[in-house]
């Protein structure tokens, strides 16, 4: 039987997501500081490391830094490789084309992250859109679509999944998700269409006289990045060991390849990635024992369900970040699946698709609930978009998501 770790030390995750949620809007500017985040980080880690160090339960604790090493080593080179290509032009801003905007972002999300692909195309598609006044539902649709909904195909696609296939899910397994990838994307992208013809026939003629003359060929820059995102694709499936070094040397490949000039035109920093790999290192920290405790419950716990765990997970990756949430239910799903005949990575293979879909749509419920949420917001404002206040967003994205929710719903009651 496995000694469940004290009520206590679940503590510190909760404070840990709570800080990383509520701290960067209560004080922006200290929580700006790496100093800060760390010192955050440290305070809330160290209970759990002490007690597994006092009580020599070190082998949980060492198998969750392996896993967040491969994973800020995966989501790293992610955004290294992809910050070195850059698309400009500008092309006619009619529904048809922001429409395809949010279909191309869907299909690269899963092929280069959420991360990668929103930022390879929110600027083009800011830069094309900027003669036009009725477009406040554009960035929230593309939050939806291109920072969500459409990394749901590949481990690559979404930090969730990418943390299921290192805890053990075949790499193409997601491929199993690709209905409800139609279901999303296509959904969002029919109601995009909708809301889109609705207002590009409010917008004034000069504006749309002004954004034909404007038009601007598509041109990309950086394109040796592309082969090294084809190959961080293979790398990824290598074995363990041999996976990490291979993503080092990719990264650094494209880093000290790429132009100077590319990477300031594309405002690259390497900021962003150093709090992913200091607020991952607490979350992977304090995640070891929710996940032991969880599985050792989970036969008495209410959910049971798959449309259950699709509604909880989903929830909590709303208001938290959807990738501890992912690991805490993938815990839970693995306790509930032990007398099931076919089992994914030790989990039943619809308990794992609720969970899957779950934590990686509904991220995109609020600012917070993904990584690229806040940062798609951050330079859509800075480009001189208005974005609606916290509380408008998550209604918004409510009440375009909720039907597809009930039809999610209703596809695993089966």
């Amino acid at each position: 039987m496995v000694e469940l770790f004290p009520v206590w030390s679940l503590l510190p995750f909760s404070f840990l997501v709570l800080g990383i949620a509520i701290l960067p809007l209560l004080f922006p500017h200290l929580w700006e500081r790496g100093s800060a985040q760390l010192g955050f980080v440290v305070l809330c880690a160290a209970p759990v490391v002490g007690y597994c160090q006092a009580l020599e339960r070190t082998a949980p604790l060492q198998h969750a830094l392996h896993g967040y090493l491969s994973f800020v080593l995966t989501i790293g080179a992610l955004y290294v490789v992809a910050s070195g290509v850059l698309l400009l032009g500008d092309i006619e801003a009619t529904p048809r084309n922001n429409v395809i905007f949010l279909l191309l972002g869907s299909l690269l999300a899963s092929l280069i992250g959420t991360t990668g692909a929103s930022m390879l195309l929110l600027r083009p598609l800011l830069r094309t859109n900027q003669q036009r006044q009725h477009r406040e539902h554009l960035v929230p649709l593309f939050i939806l679509t291109v920072a969500n909904a459409g990394g749901m195909l590949t481990p690559l696609g979404d930090p969730p999944l990418l943390m299921g296939y290192l805890q053990g899910v075949p790499f193409f397994w997601t491929l199993s998700l690709l209905p409800y990838w139609v279901w999303y994307v296509g959904g969002i992208c029919g109601f995009a269409y909708w809301v889109e013809r609705k207002a590009y026939a409010r917008e004034a003629a000069p504006d749309l006289a002004r954004d034909r003359a404007e038009v601007q060929p598509l041109a990309l820059r950086g394109v040796h990045n592309l082969l090294l995102l084809a190959l961080l694709v293979g790398a990824v499936t290598l074995r363990s060991g041999l996976r990490e070094l291979a993503l080092l040397v990719l990264a650094l490949g494209s880093y000290f390849s790429t132009s100077r000039a590319l990477h300031e035109q594309n405002n690259f920093s390497l900021a962003p990635i150093r709090e992913v790999a200091v607020l991952f290192a607490g979350l992977f920290v304090c995640l070891v024992p929710i996940e032991v405790n969880l599985a050792a419950a989970a036969p008495q716990l209410p959910l049971r369900e798959p449309w259950q765990l699709f509604w909880s997970a989903g929830a909590l990756s709303a208001v938290l970040d959807n990738a501890p949430t992912y690991a805490a239910f993938l815990a839970l799903s693995r306790g509930l699946s032990h007398a099931e005949p076919e089992l994914v990575a030790g989990v039943a293979p619809l308990l794992l698709t609720a969970v899957s879909v779950g934590s990686v749509v509904m991220g995109a419920t609020t600012y917070i609930g993904n990584g690229p949420n806040l940062m798609v917001r951050a330079i859509a404002e800075r480009s001189g978009f208005t974005m609606p206040s916290f509380a408008r967003y998550a209604v918004f994205a409510l009440l375009v998501l909720l039907p597809l929710h009930l039809g999610t719903t209703l596809a695993l009651l089966r």
